[in-house]
Formats: structure tokens, sequence, C-alpha cells
């Protein structure tokens, strides 16, 4: 999923002339610590971007790694959910936050696919949220 949202990211980018510094917040929906790690690597190598100053991840700010045996994160769909239609939501309403690049993280999971050996695509989409 790390490397589709990287793609995402930087095809928005480009399609829209902007940069990360132009987002109060850009958000991906649980890519987790292994794969927020993964995501930046692959920014800065592939892309030569760096998000790290305003970029989040949903399972890393709804779980306490340190202190909950969540190992990498949670369920993306549940984390992304609920971070966005609480906390960010209402910092978007409040003023906190005024232009958010939400990315929605997921893999295409297939028992068939997976029992034959072949690789599990991973997809990003996004959602740009301005006050």
């Amino acid at each position: 999923m790390a490397p589709a949202a990287a793609r995402t990211i930087n095809e928005f980018f480009n399609d829209t002339h902007t940069t990360a510094d132009d987002y109060d917040l850009i958000l991906t929906g649980d890519l987790g610590y292994t794969g927020t790690e993964l995501l930046h690597e692959v920014l800065e190598i592939e892309y030569n971007l760096d998000i790290r100053r305003v970029h989040n991840d949903c399972g890393l700010m709804i779980f306490d790694l340190k202190k909950q045996d969540v190992n990498s994160g949670g369920s993306g769909c549940g984390c992304s959910a609920s971070v966005l239609c609480s906390h960010i939501m209402k910092e978007l309403r409040k003023g906190g936050l005024n232009k958010v690049l939400f990315l929605a993280t997921g893999a295409l999971m297939s028992p068939t696919s997976t029992k034959q050996g072949q690789p599990i695509p991973g997809i990003a989409h996004a959602v740009l949220l301005e006050r």
C-alpha cells in the first residue's frame, strides 16, 4: 500500500501543481509504523519528495504503539473512518485545519490469487478536503 500511496501523492502533486507545503495535513489511512516508514522512503528515493513535516497516519494516530500490542497498526478502513470522521472533520470545522489531503489506502485481497502465489495489489485514493 505504501508504494501506491507514494505514487498517488506524487501524481496528485503533479496534477495540481502543489507540494507538501500547500497542505496542513497529508493523512494516510493505516499504513501503520512500518508502512509509514516505507512511504517516506519511497517518496524520497523515487520522487524526491519529503512529506514528513505534514504527514500523519490514521493507524498511528489511533493506537499507542508503546502501550498497546498492535504491532504495526490496525484495520485500515476502521482507522480511516474513525480518525477522519471524528478528529479531522472537527478540526476542519473549527479552523484548526484548512487543507487536508486524505489518502485511503488498501489492498485488493483475492483468495484465488493469494493461493496461486500472485502479488496483492495495493491501492490509494486521494481526497482533498478544504475548509
